[in-house]
């Protein structure tokens, strides 16, 4: 049942543990988790905050997309992708990723392809507020001012 969307409020990462241990009987071996949270420190500049918006419903659909792609591969049991929109303050997650697999190898090499996909393929926006001032960040990493009007 793998999904992807995006979402408003934190996950309940225990329930998730929860529910995933049902493929265990199915023999997956290994669970991996990855949460995305907000960096305090940007090119030596302090972070106050990001701003994520998403333009829907196709940056759910994008994520739904990689997760169902994703977890057509053999020893992989299940993906899912949550990317949370709105105002994130320092030490907060962003971005959720559960994947559950036959085994570590697994589910460790696959982790890294869809982080990467998720960080460029949605339409999901990032406007980092800083010290410095605010930057639209790509998901190459790239930064860009936002003017002021």
């Amino acid at each position: 049942m793998s999904e992807g969307r995006i979402i408003e409020n934190d996950l309940d990462l225990n329930a998730v543990v929860k529910e995933f241990s049902k493929y265990s009987k199915d023999g997956s071996g290994a669970l991996l988790i990855f949460v995305g949270l907000v960096k305090g420190l940007v090119d030596d500049k302090k972070v106050y905050e990001l701003e994520y918006s998403a333009y829907e419903p196709y940056a759910s659909e994008i994520l739904n997309k990689i997760a169902v792609e994703e977890s057509r591969d053999e020893g992989i049991y299940d993906i899912r992708i949550y990317h949370k929109i709105g105002s994130v303050k320092v030490g907060e997650p962003t971005l959720y990723i559960i994947i559950s697999g036959g085994s570590r190898h697994d589910v460790i090499s696959k982790m890294s392809k869809v982080v990467e996909r998720v960080k460029k393929e949605p339409y999901i926006f990032k406007l980092e507020k800083r010290e410095d001032g605010e930057y639209w960040v790509y998901g190459d990493g790239r930064r860009f001012r936002r003017e002021k009007r």
